[in-house]
């Protein structure tokens, strides 16, 4: 007769379980913290090589929509092969990316750069691949929490990193501190170990299908489910409206007479709040409907939008602005990864997720080159203001009808 658990085999795991998620916390922490920061290199790098904004506006588009396109690979690779030799090749590219940035004096380099290269590192360092760890090794009871507090992670990561970036491009100037940041991003390295040494890959099946093949059935599957492609009408949206005002926020504050300090205490707060953010929707994603919990946030965000601009722009609107839509930036994470780990099992946790992910960087490349192109073309931003108020309106409609119900083509995953 085959015995139980111990008492300290159950101890021995919650400590394994707790080094996983610190570690996946400090992976998103650095990767996301990172890249919020970039907005504050619009400045010195378009004087400095003489671009538009729209120059850079599209080679970080082109960061995000690589990192998209590039995600579903990432997380069905993690997926078959264990997560932690792509959370090593994404810390290696991120690194790789930002030095490159400091030699990158033309648009096309700099797309290359900071876009296609630091795309590619962002899908092995971020959410589809820490989450389908995650999905995997935490009991299904505990996971929305769990991938909750890892999404709060990414947020202290923007409010602990985004004050650093400012403080090192004004104290050593932009190129110095890219070489400083490309050393942080290294820190991933050792991190990636632990994932690594949790196996939470699935068995294989006798009868495997190529890479390729397994993900297009998968993807295929899902797709006939209503509620997926409503999600990812959802996540797009989410990203229209994050990255067009995470780079544009320190410029339109600067273009209405307010400083780098408050560009800098803007995006701070964001990522303050974002952590309660985060995590409160994990912990009420455990207990209320999840669509619910998400059509109230994209509602929430449109209104919060139009009180910004209707308000007069101060220090203290400026704030309040950026507590508000801090505290709903990240919150569609966790919920949308929790029902897609519902509907489609987590066997392939990663490729769905990313799949979804792909749709929020359309919206990302959207919202980002769509802001700097606008500008140039108007000399404001109100266009993409509006924009991001109307998507907030349709998001809370799509999500209505998502249900949390285990799908039929994916009974025989495990749960």
């Amino acid at each position: 007769m085959m015995e139980g658990p111990t008492p300290s085999d159950l101890h021995d795991m919650d400590i394994s379980l707790r080094r996983l998620l610190l570690a996946c916390g400090l992976i998103v922490s650095l990767s996301m913290g990172i890249r919020h920061g970039f907005g504050f290199f619009l400045p010195p790098l378009t004087q400095a090589f003489g671009w538009s904004r729209e120059a850079f506006a599209f080679a970080l588009g082109m960061q995000n929509l690589v990192w998209g396109a590039s995600q579903p690979f990432a997380g069905a690779l993690a997926d078959r092969y264990g997560p932690g030799r792509v959370l090593a090749a994404g810390a290696g590219l991120y690194a790789l990316g930002l030095a490159l940035m400091t030699v990158s004096a033309n648009p096309a380099a700099f797309t290359l750069s900071a876009g296609v290269l630091l795309g590619l590192a962002l899908s092995g360092t971020t959410y589809s691949v820490v989450f389908g760890v995650i999905g995997r090794a935490v009991p299904t009871a505990y996971r929305s929490r769990a991938m909750g507090l890892t999404a709060a992670a990414g947020s202290f990561g923007q409010f602990a990193m985004v004050p650093l970036e400012r403080s090192l491009i004004d104290g050593l100037g932009w190129l110095p501190a890219l070489l400083i940041l490309a050393a942080c991003a290294l820190a991933m390295l050792p991190l990636a170990r632990e994932p690594a040494r949790v196996d939470v890959r699935p068995a294989r099946p006798a009868t495997e299908r190529s890479l390729l093949g397994a993900m297009t059935h998968t993807f295929a599957a899902a797709w006939q489910e209503k509620g997926f492609r409503l999600l990812m009408a959802g996540y797009f949206v989410c990203g229209f409206q994050v990255v067009f005002i995470g780079v544009h926020l320190p410029a339109y504050l600067r273009d209405h007479g307010l400083g780098g300090d408050t560009a800098s205490l803007a995006l701070a707060l964001i990522g303050l709040f974002n952590i309660a953010g985060t995590f409160l929707a994990g912990e009420l994603g455990a207990r209320l409907p999840k669509n619910y919990l998400l059509s109230g946030i994209y509602l929430a965000r449109s209104i919060v939008i139009v009180l910004f601009l209707l308000a007069p722009l101060t220090p203290l609107s400026m704030a309040l602005f950026a507590a508000a839509i801090g505290f709903l930036w990240l919150s569609t994470v966790p919920l949308t990864n929790g029902i897609i780990a519902t509907q489609f099992g987590v066997q392939h946790l990663g490729l769905l997720s990313g799949a979804v992910f792909f749709s929020h960087q359309v919206g990302s490349f959207l919202g980002v080159w769509l802001g700097g192109l606008l500008y140039d073309l108007t000399g404001k931003y109100d266009i993409v203001w509006g924009l991001a108020i109307a998507l907030g309106l349709m998001a809370f409609v799509a999500n209505l009808p998502v249900r949390e119900v285990p799908s039929r083509a994916f009974a025989s995953e495990p749960a």
